[in-house]
């Protein structure tokens, strides 16, 4: 990364004043993001991340980010559907819908997602719906910085009525007992959320860090209290173009990625690449002892569309949870008019 001077000369002290403390704050929030990259690869042990995590990281880039709101400079809406372990009566099945914007009047993004999970034939259920608002900062000719905040409010439910438990078994004919066990609470929890992100980018490279849930909200549905643990997320990408200028030029370009996510004690490690070609898109990621990601897309001036499969490479075995499948569709909306000099960041499409 290229240095820039901070000390330039203007004709008045206050636009010098000005000038410096944007600097400093600029590098320090560069400072910062490395820091959560660097704190985030500390760490090598393999787990799963508490938090619903979709394979078609930037599909719905605002849910791995909130940086990331307005980053393409027009409207867009992103639909995204993932079926996790479906041959297991206890899957997990989430889906999400959001829409991001970028304003030219307050210099950054906007944006608005909702999240709905399902864990154990919705035995317990999640929802989340949050606003983002995201400060796009031109630091120089050639490298930006984007500063996102999140707010959420979460609504978590347990039916009570689909738990088993040890009194309700016989021993040779299985669950045909009423438990003697009576619900605890109301079964019902809403909390706000509060989440941060950064992201710096030059034209052909990006890299950033987010924190969720910063004032770890308790999340519990019965008696007690059972705080929701901040999640440290660490991702990085480039593109490589290999094709040549002129008449016979084309669009092919590579896409290595990295995205790390750590939560009190679970973490999670993807790496891979995309191959982008014309409008077509392939994808293969590698989550750390535990699966190869698949990913096929289509993308137009309008529309993009995803599909992934997760082959499951641990001890639980493909044969047995028969991976996970993920679709995503994108749409991309007609600006009215698009932001002069704005900076387009070079992320993948799925």
């Amino acid at each position: 990364m290229k240095k820039y001077p901070i000390f330039v000369t203007y004709k008045t002290k206050t636009t010098y004043i000005l000038i410096v403390l944007k600097t400093v704050f600029v590098k320090t929030t560069i400072r910062i993001t490395l820091f959560l990259l660097g704190f985030c690869f500390l760490f090598n042990n393999v787990s799963w991340s508490q938090d619903p995590t979709f394979t078609q990281f930037y599909s719905n880039p605002i849910y791995l980010n909130p940086a990331l709101a307005g980053s393409t400079g027009c409207p867009r809406l992103g639909l995204n559907y993932r079926n996790e372990w479906p041959q297991l009566t206890g899957n997990y099945v989430t889906s999400s819908a959001s829409f991001d914007t970028y304003v030219k009047s307050i210099s950054g993004g906007v944006g608005l997602i909702a999240m709905h999970d399902m864990q154990g034939q919705a035995t317990i259920q999640t929802t989340m719906l949050g606003g983002i608002y995201s400060y796009n900062l031109k630091v120089s000719r050639k490298f930006s910085v984007m500063l996102g905040v999140r707010a959420a409010y979460f609504q978590k439910f347990l039916d009570w009525d689909k738990l088993t438990f040890g009194d309700m078994i016989d021993p040779r004919r299985g669950f045909i007992y009423q438990t003697g066990d009576v619900p605890r609470g109301n079964g019902r929890r809403g909390f706000f959320d509060a989440s941060f992100g950064a992201v710096g980018f030059g034209k052909n490279y990006f890299f950033g860090g987010a924190i969720h849930h910063l004032n770890q909200p308790d999340e519990s549905m019965i008696l007690g209290k059972s705080k929701l643990p901040m999640r440290f997320t660490g991702h990085a990408g480039a593109e490589i173009k290999l094709g040549r200028r002129g008449k016979f030029s084309n669009t092919t370009s590579i896409l290595p990625n990295i995205i790390y996510q750590y939560q009190n004690g679970f973490q999670e490690l993807n790496i891979g690449t995309y191959v982008k070609f014309g409008n077509f898109s392939f994808g293969t990621w590698y989550r750390n002892r535990d699966a190869f990601i698949l990913s096929l897309g289509l993308v137009t001036e309008k529309f993009k569309l995803g599909y992934s499969y997760d082959l499951t490479v641990s001890k639980l075995g493909n044969g047995i949870s028969g991976g996970s499948h993920e679709i995503s569709l994108g749409i991309n909306l007609k600006c009215r008019k698009k932001a002069k000099n704005f900076r387009k960041i070079s992320c993948p499409s799925f």
